[in-house]
């Protein structure tokens, strides 16, 4: 990031056609991941892991006017509190990021680098996280594997953790699965996936 120390990767994503959903019979499968449908997602590039705390707050400490107000738009508000909560900051991934100010971010980041970034759409993420793979995760059906790959309820001890510690999928992304939630360009409807596709 120019006028920084911080670098990031990204890793190419080939274009191709795969199942967005899930099927029926996956466990612990929610109504919302329904119906499967084909989707042709076109080649993209993707950050190889979370965007961390040091990424983020070189637009947090960037020289821009700040709104007297709170907008989330020139720059991030200052926060009122420690947005780590006390559970890491160096080479952990940014939490507490709104779905506006994580779009500004990327249109930020464009504007110092002179390359186009945005959020992944839903498809693109989900393409991704799988990795050519048709299983509940990336690394297979199996539960016991998931540990390697993931940080989750039963190993990651109430906290999220640094990125790149677990074993990345097939195309070389970290932390698809588990440490902490990520945003995509499109808006939550509930219902309209199945909507858009005759199962409402």
């Amino acid at each position: 990031i120019p006028g920084s120390a911080v670098t990031f990767d990204m890793v190419p994503i080939h274009g191709g056609t795969f199942a967005m959903g899930s099927p029926e019979s996956e466990g612990g499968r929610a109504e919302h991941e329904g119906p499967q449908v084909q989707v042709q997602v076109a080649p993209f590039w993707m950050g190889r892991c979370e965007v961390r705390w040091a990424e983020y707050d070189c637009w947090y400490e960037a020289d821009l006017p700040q709104s007297k107000q709170p907008d989330g738009l020139s720059k991030p508000t200052p926060p009122y509190t420690d947005m780590t909560f006390n559970m890491g900051r160096d080479g952990y991934p940014a939490i507490c990021v709104s779905h506006i100010a994580a779009r500004q971010y990327c249109a930020w980041l464009s504007k110092v680098t002179g390359r186009f970034y945005r959020l992944p759409t839903e498809a693109e993420w989900e393409y991704a996280c799988r990795a050519g793979t048709d299983t509940p995760w990336s690394c297979g059906d199996d539960p016991a594997a998931l540990a390697e790959h993931a940080w989750f309820a039963d190993n990651a001890a109430e906290k999220y953790h640094p990125v790149g510690q677990k074993q990345p999928n097939a195309w070389g992304l970290c932390d698809m699965h588990g440490n902490v939630a990520e945003w995509v360009a499109d808006t939550w409807v509930p219902d309209l996936f199945a909507a858009e596709h005759g199962a409402a």
